[in-house]
């Protein structure tokens, strides 16, 4: 008899065990499932990012006042910019950059995206103009007050002709007034205009070929360091205007998105920044 009443004492505690751990399981279960739920719902409710590759003369005005005002305006959506010249934007893209919105400071390089299908062709919008100037250090001495006189100076900077959308107009501005030869020996090719504006504005050359946004741009940020706008090119000395055309990348993984920012670049106070910022809004 007591060793049946034990072995009945040891099965029930043995059930009871079992019970426990089996409650404890059961609870385990429920707790993972809700965890999981719990972050499937954050992130579905993150921010959307998109990615605007943006001509160089563009850096400022994006990241200073444009960005901010949308993402103000649109909080569901974040943009980042990155900035280069066209050319090297181009290049990214063909390389597969994961960017959403091209803004290019020439139609050349938009066009041949397009032509590649890159480009979706229906999005492209002819936006903005923008002036070719050319420039010295606030201090100059050399007399520099034409594109012609541009041979007086002993260095000189423009942007990379093959690349740079600005030192493709320098050439053209230069040949077309013939002395591009004679002033391709003294320069130094920047990757960027804005690689040409910070050499003119340290002095690191005597003279350059920038936008003539980027020498306001400038002149405006609260250094020292000020560029002298000694002349605009008329449309005499190019053969093509300096326009910037904006479109959504074919392969956008967020292209309503990206069309949301392209529609407020056209948008009244979009514009009104815009020209504050020195561009011309092509009609």
């Amino acid at each position: 008899m007591r060793n049946m009443k034990f072995a009945k004492r040891i099965g029930a505690v043995v059930l009871a065990v079992c019970m426990v751990l089996s409650c404890a399981g059961c609870g385990g279960s429920s707790n993972k499932g809700a965890s999981e739920e719990t972050t499937e719902v954050t992130t579905e409710g993150g921010n959307s990012k998109i990615l605007v590759a943006a001509a160089a003369s563009l850096q400022a005005t994006f990241d200073n006042e444009l960005i901010p005002l949308f993402e103000k305006e649109n909080p569901e959506i974040a943009v980042e910019g990155t900035y280069a010249s066209s050319g090297d934007l181009q290049h990214q893209i063909e390389s597969g950059l994961d960017a959403d919105v091209f803004f290019s400071a020439a139609t050349s390089n938009m066009d041949t995206l397009a032509e590649e299908k890159l480009i979706d062709e229906d999005t492209v919008v002819d936006l903005l103009k923008n002036d070719v100037v050319l420039i010295t250090p606030k201090d100059s001495k050399l007399g520099i007050k034409s594109f012609k006189d541009i041979t007086k100076a002993d260095t000189i900077a423009i942007g990379d002709p093959e690349s740079v959308p600005a030192g493709k107009y320098a050439k053209e501005i230069l040949t077309n007034l013939g002395v591009y030869n004679e002033v391709e020996k003294k320069a130094s090719l920047g990757a960027s205009v804005t690689e040409v504006l910070s050499w003119v504005a340290e002095g690191s050359a005597d003279a350059g070929i920038v936008y003539a946004t980027d020498a306001q741009t400038e002149n405006t940020n609260g250094d020292d360091k000020e560029v002298e706008v000694v002349a605009t090119a008329e449309d005499s000395m190019m053969q093509t205007q300096v326009v910037y055309p904006v479109g959504v990348v074919s392969d956008s993984t967020h292209k309503d998105e990206a069309k949301a920012f392209e529609d407020f670049l056209q948008t009244d106070e979009a514009k009104v920044i815009l020209e504050k910022a020195g561009f011309t809004i092509n009609k």
